[in-house]
């Protein structure tokens, strides 16, 4: 099979084409940024190869940056929150050699728990999220939720009959990020749907849990990094 090669073609005809074939491929970033990368090409005498080179590691970085906004957006954070902008000076009692070795995410890749523990105003929500964050960024699935809001979901998922598909919905995703987990007296029942959550994902998938220490029933402090 042979491509056709189309000679002679001006200028204007040949922008043209570009822009029809990048709606046709649905290359939206060689689209937007050809024109700039076509003159810099010039500029600086880049072979072909080089050239095609630039487009397609500018379409491929753009498409990852799409992913990671919408991993990020699907976790459903609350707010932004980044590892750079935690206050270590402000929290001593947190080390910055653990935490940046668990932004490397390989305790998610593992399916390894962690318990975030400390009093209020620690900044325990802040580096769940932060976390959350470098995990989705690295292409793993999350999924932030409230204590509270999970077992709210499981009662009325377990009274609609439709717990077992509830339950395997949040053990679809690679880390399940749970905010505030103590703070607030469970009941029997919301205690142990939670507790059923938290087996379906023992051994196959990371739970991270943010938690002040009085609340946190030891059986849940176990194992953690």
């Amino acid at each position: 099979m042979t491509t056709k090669r189309h000679r002679g073609l001006t200028e204007q005809a040949a922008d043209a084409a570009i822009d029809q074939a990048c709606r046709a491929l649905r290359l939206p970033t060689i689209r937007a940024q050809f024109p700039d990368i076509s003159e810099a090409a010039g500029r600086d005498q880049m072979s072909y190869r080089g050239f095609l080179a630039e487009l397609l590691m500018a379409e491929c970085d753009d498409r990852a940056r799409r992913r990671s906004e919408r991993r990020i957006k699907a976790a459903a954070f609350p707010r932004e929150k980044s590892l750079r902008g935690f206050d270590f000076d402000e929290n001593p009692s947190v080390d910055p050699a653990v935490i940046h070795t668990l932004a490397t995410c390989d305790w998610v890749k593992k399916g390894l728990p962690l318990c975030l523990i400390g009093d209020s105003g620690t900044g325990k929500s802040h580096l769940l999220i932060a976390l959350g964050t470098e995990a989705a960024m690295a292409g793993f699935r999350v999924k932030y939720t409230l204590a509270t809001k999970l077992v709210n979901e499981l009662v009325e998922a377990a009274d609609d009959l439709v717990l077992t598909k509830t339950i395997a919905r949040y053990g679809r995703v690679d880390l399940l990020c749970i905010d505030e987990l103590g703070y607030m007296e469970l009941d029997r029942r919301g205690a142990e749907l939670l507790f059923q959550v938290l087996t379906e994902r023992e051994e196959k998938a990371s739970v991270a849990i943010a938690s002040n220490e009085s609340g946190l029933p030891r059986v849940w402090l176990t194992p953690h990094l």
